[in-house]
């Protein structure tokens, strides 16, 4: 039955599925960026809307209860997981365990999180949106972008460094890795300056990341108050946390990944 099913999908099908298993939500209006782009404006909210009904009928995505950006913002503001049965048809889909973060598991009814938890969860498929667009634009090459426990490493001290994302990124001979923190100034200076330091402590003792190199820290922040609050955390960290952590505003990280891929 699901074999069937994933015969018929077409390949912008394929891709919205991989997507969501990457980055787990995504906006409707992030699938329209991703996928629907080279349509008309006329046309491309409606074949959008039906390419999504016709995916959430066999459950293969499922809009989730919460939306984002008020009853003015639509379908568009409808957010979208994998349903059961799209969960299922991922190992049958060409590089599903890459997108997913490898391995199998068990497939689960998606619920709806705090808006706290969604907002963040979003910010991250954001991102990767806006790489995406970016790649587009021939500005860059998206090699990998992995979220949650896919982007998650050995600290080297038999811990994990749990970044909420991490990406590789390239042009021409040049390749950037990241890891990548989207601060939404819930946390405490406190707290922050922690995790902060062990990217300091997993760089110092020479640790490697998952492209073979240790990945710089790109650390996106909301307001010019949290990056005061940045800034101090960071003349406090020892070397070489000044050649490691990049704060940056969260509008303008994408562009400051394809400014420092070309330098």
């Amino acid at each position: 039955m699901i074999e069937q099913l994933v015969d018929q999908l077409s390949p912008r099908d394929r891709a919205i599925l991989l997507d969501l298993a990457r980055v787990r939500v995504l906006t409707g209006e992030q699938l329209t960026r991703l996928h629907f782009q080279d349509l008309s404006i006329t046309t491309r909210d409606r074949t959008r809307r039906r390419v999504l009904a016709r995916l959430a009928e066999h459950d293969l995505v499922t809009p989730l209860e919460r939306t984002i950006g008020g009853a003015r913002a639509g379908s568009a503001g409808l957010v979208f997981a994998l349903g059961v049965t799209g969960q299922r048809a991922l190992p049958l889909l060409a590089s599903a365990r890459d997108a997913a973060g490898g391995g199998e598991s068990r497939a689960r009814r998606p619920w709806t999180p705090g808006q706290m938890f969604l907002k963040h969860s979003l910010a991250i498929s954001e991102l990767y949106v806006q790489l995406h667009e970016a790649q587009a634009a021939s500005q860059l090459v998206l090699g990998r972008f992995a979220v949650e426990a896919a982007a998650w490493w050995p600290d080297g001290a038999g811990g994990l460094l749990k970044p909420d994302a991490s990406a590789c990124v390239a042009h021409d001979d040049i390749e950037d890795s990241w890891f990548v923190e989207v601060d939404r100034a819930t946390e405490s200076p406190v707290t922050l300056g922690r995790k902060l330091r062990r990217y300091v402590d997993f760089a110092r003792t020479g640790q490697l990341g998952p492209d073979g190199v240790t990945p710089r820290v790109l650390l996106t922040v909301p307001h010019e108050r949290r990056m005061r609050d940045v800034r101090n955390l960071m003349a406090r960290l020892p070397p070489p946390a000044d050649q490691l952590i990049f704060p940056e505003f969260f509008e303008t990280a994408t562009a400051r990944v394809v400014q420092m891929l070309r330098e």
